[in-house]
């Protein structure tokens, strides 16, 4: 899911009519000042960071003048919160705020449901996990429909709002859901949406995520990488993802999955399939040993695409071994992989002796895959051990080989 910041979010709430405090967005204290002067009034500096839990990590600070706008800036730039670096704060007027709701939608692939569906609490600037079920209504939304105004009326009445604040709020709650579909959302929280002691409705917050797969059809939201990550994308991530953008022919999926080069027992793993991938991590995880990366290629790749996820894995600087977790008996075409992975390892073993592969590929083509890793893989100066279908249900024998030949490598090594 690709994130968008709140500041971004906020925009395109606007532009599906829903209120939002007056504010800019800037990158250094002495912008933040000058904004704070600009509106004249109260303000609130907000880190903007793809991550939640702002508040409490000091990321959101109040101002009542442009000097305080600018040391909270000040504060703020820099910081790091949960993993992710500040570069950008927002402020904008500090609202005089009478109520707090929450409102959200969010896909609920349920058997009973299998569509989106609306949340909305009295109880807003909370976590929704922690309101009280009795406080949480919820529709499911008709995506052709949408949610017209006489829906969102019924439910902002059900849900307890006042009859003078019913218009304003079923309003803001049905273009909500309008901005959800135009956005192509995975989620959309307004958290909180405020009600001001005037009687306006205003997006206090916004939680924007876009559907991986929707995001080409918004070049204007300029979304380098298309996927959710823990931390801000780094170089690897930036080249893994280019696999997948410019070759559609099966899945070819590579992620980082740790930023810690320094210290041992990480593994270059390459996943056929979701589930093998879990079983795969699983079985590095009883012996020891960590993925360094995420990397699935499955759904019928070619040997070219296989090829660049399985040179990106060899270029982690850290890596004690390669594993090949084919965990399910695939009915792909599994010579595509056999042929990549000959390249591969002819490229990089050659200047790496001794080190450790484990290969278990089984599937679709399988007698003719395994003959061409044997025959390809011959001679080369790596520990390669190959398995097929008689071990693909035996995760404890494919982690145990792993980890005695990272052993015998750190001994060869001297390390």
């Amino acid at each position: 899911m690709a994130r968008l910041f709140e500041y971004e979010g906020k925009e395109y709430l606007k532009g599906a009519g829903i209120a939002i405090a007056q504010g800019e967005v800037v990158s250094t204290a002495k912008e933040a000042r000058e904004v704070a002067t600009k509106l004249g009034k109260p303000v609130v500096v907000k880190a903007q960071v793809w991550a939640g839990g702002r508040g409490k990590a000091g990321g959101i600070k109040l101002a009542d003048t442009p000097e305080e706008a600018e040391k909270a800036a000040n504060n703020i730039l820099g910081m790091e919160i949960k993993g992710f670096p500040v570069r950008k704060v927002l402020v904008e007027e500090k609202l005089d705020i009478a109520k707090e709701y929450y409102a959200g939608v969010v896909p609920d692939g349920s058997w009973t449901s299998r569509c989106p569906v609306l949340m909305f609490s009295t109880e807003g600037g909370m976590d929704i996990e922690s309101v009280p079920e009795d406080k949480i209504f919820r529709i499911k939304l008709d995506y052709l429909k949408g949610f017209p105004v006489y829906d969102a009326l019924d439910l902002a009445s059900s849900a307890g709002v006042s009859n003078e604040l019913l218009k304003g709020m079923a309003g803001a709650l049905s273009n909500m859901v309008e901005a959800f579909k135009k956005c192509d959302c995975n989620i959309l929280e307004i958290n909180p949406l405020i009600v001001t002691k005037g009687g306006k409705v205003i997006a206090g917050d916004c939680r924007m995520g876009v559907d991986d797969s929707a995001s080409y059809r918004h070049p204007e939201m300029k979304i380098d990488i298309p996927r959710e990550f823990p931390w801000e994308p780094s170089e690897f991530d930036v080249i893994g993802w280019g696999i997948e953008e410019t070759d559609l022919r099966g899945s070819g999926f590579v992620m980082k999955m740790t930023l810690d080069e320094s210290s041992t027992g990480y593994i270059g793993f390459h996943a056929i399939g979701g589930g093998a991938a879990m079983i795969g991590i699983d079985a590095l995880s009883r012996v020891g040993l960590k993925a360094a990366n995420f990397a699935d290629t499955s759904g019928n790749p070619v040997g070219s695409k296989v090829y660049r996820v399985a040179k990106t894995i060899f270029a982690q600087p850290n890596i004690e071994g390669y594993l090949l977790a084919g965990f399910m008996i695939s009915n792909q075409e599994q010579w595509h992989h056999a042929h990549a992975l000959v390249k591969v390892l002819r490229d990089e073993l050659p200047k790496r002796p001794g080190f450790p592969c484990v290969l278990l590929l089984a599937g679709n083509k399988e007698e003719e895959s395994q003959k061409i890793l044997k025959e390809g893989l011959e001679g080369l100066p790596g520990r390669i051990e190959i398995y097929g279908r008689e071990h693909v249900e035996d995760s404890d024998f494919i982690g145990n080989r792993m980890v005695a030949l990272v052993e015998e490598y750190r001994k060869e090594k001297g390390s």
